[in-house]
């Protein structure tokens, strides 16, 4: 068994997230200034004025279903997106990777990811998804989104981790006035953030329904008369996406093994008792009955299952899969140079190793 715990070095490493307010490098404008050359929308709704694209709506004649400005310029399936917003009254949003659904009565009618905002004080900085599965993350939190065991049509959102109090975060956003808004999608892995303080992170597993590309499009929201404005709008591709790095971010922090399975046997208690992991960066440490053991791990999320490449420290290649489940951590990896594994399984004297975390509270 002290071989199998020493073989616990085949676990993790984080990719740091990405600075989203560093240099304007490599980013495109989307709007020119000076008019709406690029957008489609109801003309008589979406103006430019003062430098800015305006939405306004009055109560004469009131709108019957939300409409948007759509972005006819290409957008790449993974970017960072950055502008600055100011709304009086009312809701709007900023949809992103989404569908043109329909053309209504007041325009285009579309469907996707919505980086909300609003004039009130609980809506701004959420991601909702238009016409599709609601509020796949309220203000301040981090969510994986599921499929229903019971109904893979229908979402099971996972609340995961915390980005602050939802009225930290409003009392940094401006009311009436000018606000920044970033929104990065890399993959499966959704952030938003307004004046530079992050307000979501989502990992949306919903492969059904988890959308990979799509239009960018501004929205003016059914209700009381309201005015929306937006500028400085330009995007960024993120090219060469890391496939596991959201995955690696979601395991950051400290972790206790709870099961252990080598060829079949499983670990008495005695045996986990006192074996730490902790995750930071791209580098992990395990701490337990054999010493000190040190590494880094690469993911692959667009494999099934999900795999992943260890290098110790010595630097010994370990191949694996695993899965991430909630605060439940699960890998199956090959001992002694053996071949990656198929399925969470370890037999008699198939050479693998199971083992379960879950992850330490503070």
């Amino acid at each position: 068994m002290k071989r199998t715990l020493c073989l616990l070095s085949g676990i993790l490493t984080l990719a740091g997230l990405a600075n989203a307010f560093a240099a304007d490098d490599g980013f495109k404008s989307l709007f020119n200034g000076k008019d709406l050359t690029g957008w489609e929308g109801n003309p008589e709704l979406w103006s430019v004025n003062d430098g800015a694209i305006r939405g306004v709506t009055k109560a004469d004649p009131k709108l019957t279903h939300n409409t948007f400005l759509v972005c006819t310029s290409p957008v790449p399936d993974d970017f960072e997106l950055r502008l600055s917003y100011r709304i009086v009254n009312g809701n709007s949003g900023i949809q992103y990777r989404s569908k043109v659904m329909e053309q209504g009565k007041f325009g285009p009618i579309v469907g996707g990811y919505q980086a909300d905002f609003e004039a009130g004080k609980t809506y701004s900085g959420i991601l909702y998804e238009e016409r599709g599965r609601g509020i796949l993350a309220e203000r301040g939190q981090k969510t994986v989104v599921k499929a229903d065991a019971a109904d893979p049509n229908k979402a099971k959102i996972e609340v995961v981790g915390t980005l602050g109090k939802s009225e930290d975060i409003q009392a940094k956003i401006k009311h009436e006035d000018w606000n920044d808004y970033v929104v990065i999608a890399r993959g499966n892995h959704l952030q938003h953030f307004i004046n530079e303080v992050q307000t979501v992170d989502v990992v949306d597993e919903q492969s059904a329904k988890a959308a990979k590309s799509g239009v960018l499009a501004l929205q003016i929201h059914v209700g009381p008369p309201m005015t929306v404005q937006f500028k400085n709008i330009r995007i960024k591709p993120l090219s060469g996406s890391d496939p596991g790095a959201a995955d690696l971010q979601r395991i950051q922090g400290d972790w206790v093994a709870v099961e252990l399975v080598s060829n079949g046997d499983k670990a008495p208690e005695s045996d986990l008792a006192g074996l730490k992991l902790q995750i930071k960066g791209k580098e992990f440490v395990v701490d337990g009955p054999e010493g000190q053991q040190q590494g880094t791990l690469k993911f692959n999320a667009s494999t099934t299952p999900r795999s992943m490449d260890v290098t110790t420290q010595s630097g010994d290649e370990v191949p694996g899969i695993y899965e991430i489940t909630g605060e439940t951590f699960r890998v199956a990896y090959a001992a002694n140079g053996g071949s990656r594994p198929a399925q969470f399984k370890s037999a008699d004297a198939s050479g693998i190793t199971l083992i379960t975390f879950k992850r330490k509270l503070k």
